[in-house]
């Protein structure tokens, strides 16, 4: 069936036009329907489709190119929604906005809808395009970079096609080579990558045909078939290094649409906790991150023996009974264990004797049988199980033996059929391991990607030196603000957008870098700034009443935005009083007769100060100037009534728990302990404090960013602030 695509000449419908290319669906065009006439598809059955979207929705349901018009009925609902927003891109007064939502929107997204392209990109990427050159000199700058690194995206993919219908009826070459915006963040690096190794599939029939591989970025890697894995031990918090990997593991399962799983890793029961798996799964959920299934490496235990006794009847591996300590120095220098060349049942002998956990079992170890000369060193006959009688949190006491995480981790990352393992770049020298003993074994050959291990200045990110800060009482306990775990950050006011931005602006690069935490703090503040809501609070030491001679004899109350440039953060009452309590330190910096402005009051002429004995101001009076000029006065001060409605605060501030930057090779952490890490400083909040809740982000003016830890419960009780981190860098807590 033949179909013909009518529309006027002043308004080609581009979506159209680009979708049916890319579904390889077969258009003739007419150019000759009046002004203002919609796009008409013209069937050789003589029927007709009037309309944009309606025409789209067509060419989604007909395409060869699967998940085109969403993958189930909700996707398509989501696709249908796109469809009537595209056409605010063409409105001037609307581009801008349009495009700031967008962007916000495909922060965590690699697509519009779902995994996959559909129309929705196509109708959203074609009003972009079509909007020349205001669309060119947007996509230049840093200012929507997600939006950019998306357009950029889809334009490398499907550069001919795309290029064909834009020269055509945009009048000019809008694609060529990709546009990247100058700021290499917003998820920019990872993407940039990607998208310069990008080619696109065609058919025979000339076609855009599959999507493309990225052979570069994960070695064989086929849409749509593959599978990764996200393992982290159940023997602490997840940590913002953990983050990197999960938030990597996401990120290629949405490129490829693949798949992600979790696995604990739990081979080593004297560290592992059911406590430590919960948390994990707590922590996963709040990175958003989208997992098929949850599985356990103790899943496979029963296997994992069956593969060992395998080695070792063939002559793979072998029990060893060298003492540890020997044994990690015969592996440096390259000799060869005594037992290197018991016979296979000899081996099995000892073998069962480990699985009994018997006194002799307890001497022995299993070792691979690999290459005790070579000059890597993880290929010198490392070890594949050991005895521990310890239970195990999940299985109890029914074995007396575990594998290592090098034997059971390539084995099971066969099993489960991942395609690829993602892990940090540190353990590089084993990667040669991995791979002879998945040949040993006669498994599925699994490729390793690797990335750079995520290293911030002052933060230890070791599980065992986080573990001695917990149990000698250093902090609360693994959330603690202070610690670099994922609750902890989140805890001290991070919010997960600030997180993903930071950590995917790293990407998959391979070089190794000690991070500042000032660059995500400040990715943190343009999040929260926006919208968070002003409060007010003095300092309880020192503050200084002023009375206000002209001030109101009755107090007054007036409702006043919380945010002025965010209607979102609601209203507060802020009540007028003739004394009012303002900070120490603005009034020490106050001369008489300065005209001062008290914010969201007005202006204000101090004409009397008092001093206590030691030379601090104690007392100040003054008469209102409300119709003086904001725009005159050095200092703009906050304050607070004076009424019994006040609330209780207490502002608590962090510092780093080490004194050094980096850890040096063999330095021990005890040595750089900072003897100070947290500050409580008393103060007053105004009344509309008691109705935070915990966990809510708000900006004491002049004061900084803080999280409610502890909401109000009584007067007695204060308000527990947390100091949120706004990327102006400072150490050190006076």
């Amino acid at each position: 069936m033949e179909i013909k695509l009518a529309f006027s000449a002043d308004f080609p419908p581009l979506a159209v036009i680009a979708a049916a290319e890319i579904a390889g669906i077969s258009l003739s065009t007419d150019s000759a329907l009046p002004p203002g006439s919609p796009p008409t598809f013209l069937f050789s059955t003589g029927l007709k489709l009037h309309g944009t979207n309606v025409l789209l929705r067509y060419l989604g349901r007909a395409a060869s190119i699967s998940n085109f018009f969403g993958q189930d009925a909700f996707e398509s609902g989501q696709i249908d929604e796109w469809l009537e927003y595209a056409p605010v891109l063409s409105s001037g007064a609307e581009f801008d906005g349009a495009c700031n939502y967008i962007d916000g929107y495909l922060l965590r997204r690699t697509f519009l809808v779902g995994h996959c392209l559909s129309i929705a990109d196509i109708a959203i990427w074609s009003g972009l395009a079509g909007a020349g050159q205001r669309w060119e000199s947007l996509r230049k700058s840093k200012k929507f970079p997600y939006l950019v690194r998306w357009f950029n995206s889809i334009s490398t993919e499907y550069d001919v096609v795309l290029n064909k219908v834009t020269s055509a009826y945009v009048g000019k070459r809008v694609l060529g080579k990709p546009v990247a915006a100058k700021a290499k963040g917003k998820e920019q690096q990872l993407v940039d990558q990607q998208s310069k190794n990008a080619n696109s599939n065609v058919n025979d029939k000339g076609k855009a045909g599959s999507r493309s591989t990225f052979e570069v970025d994960l070695p064989e890697a086929e849409v749509g078939n593959v599978r990764l894995r996200f393992a982290p031990e159940p023997s602490g918090y997840l940590h913002i290094g953990h983050s990197k990997a999960a938030l990597l593991n996401q990120y290629f399962a949405q490129r490829y649409q693949g798949q992600v799983i979790v696995r604990f890793d739990d081979t080593n029961p004297a560290k592992e906790s059911n406590e430590f798996v919960e948390s994990l799964l707590k922590d996963i959920e709040t990175l958003g991150i989208k997992y098929e299934t949850v599985t356990y490496t103790s899943d496979y235990f029963p296997k994992l023996m069956e593969m060992a006794e395998k080695l070792i009847s063939e002559g793979k591996a072998y029990v060893d009974d060298t003492p540890r300590e020997q044994m990690q120095k015969e592996r440096m220098d390259g000799i060869e264990s005594r037992c290197r060349n018991n016979s296979p049942e000899e081996n099995m002998k000892l073998w069962k004797e480990m699985i009994a956990g018997s006194e002799r079992g307890l001497q022995c170890c299993v070792r691979g049988k690999l290459d005790m000369q070579d000059p890597n060193k993880s290929l010198r006959d490392p070890v594949y199980y050991r005895c521990n009688p310890i239970p195990h949190h999940r299985i109890g006491s029914k074995y007396k033996i575990y594998p290592t995480y090098d034997f059971a981790c390539p084995f099971v990352d066969a099993i489960e059929g991942i395609t690829h393992a993602l892990r940090s770049s540190e353990y590089h020298d084993r990667n040669a391991q991995y791979y002879r003993i998945q040949e040993d074994m006669g498994v599925q050959k699994v490729h390793i990607y690797e990335f750079s291990r995520l290293n911030m200045v002052y933060t230890l990110l070791s599980k065992r030196k986080l573990l001695w800060f917990v149990q000698n009482g250093k902090v609360e306990s693994w959330d603690d603000p202070r610690f670099p775990t994922v609750q902890g950050i989140v805890r001290r006011g991070l919010k997960i957008d600030a997180l993903i931005q930071f950590i995917l602006e790293q990407g998959a690069s391979k070089n190794l870098n000690l991070m500042e935490w000032d660059k995500l703090w400040t990715i943190n503040k343009k999040i929260i700034d926006p919208v968070c809501p002003r409060y007010t609070a003095v300092i309880e030491e020192g503050r200084v009443l002023l009375t206000l001679i002209d001030g109101p004899e009755k107090p007054f109350v007036r409702i006043i935005p919380k945010h002025k440039k965010y209607e979102g953060a609601g209203d507060k009452a802020t009540t007028y009083t003739r004394q009012i309590w303002i900070d120490r330190a603005d009034a020490e910096s106050i001369s008489v007769n300065e005209e001062i402005t008290l914010m969201d009051w007005g202006n204000a002429i101090v004409k009397e100060i008092k001093k206590g004995e030691h030379g601090n101001v104690t007392e100040l009076t003054g008469i209102l100037h409300l119709e003086g000029s904001v725009k005159t006065t050095k200092l703009k001060l906050t304050w607070l009534p004076e009424t019994s409605e006040l609330v209780n605060l207490s502002l608590v501030d962090f510092d780093y728990l080490i004194t050094k930057k980096k850890l040096e090779e063999g330095e021990d952490f005890l040595d750089v302990l900072n003897p100070c890490t947290r500050k409580e400083t008393a103060a007053l909040g105004d009344s509309n404090m008691r109705n935070l809740q915990r966990g809510e982000i708000l900006q004491l003016e002049r004061k900084g960013y803080f999280r409610c830890d502890v909401p109000y419960v009584r007067p007695s009780k204060p308000i527990v602030l947390f100091a949120i981190p706004d990327g102006r860098q400072q150490t050190g807590l006076k």
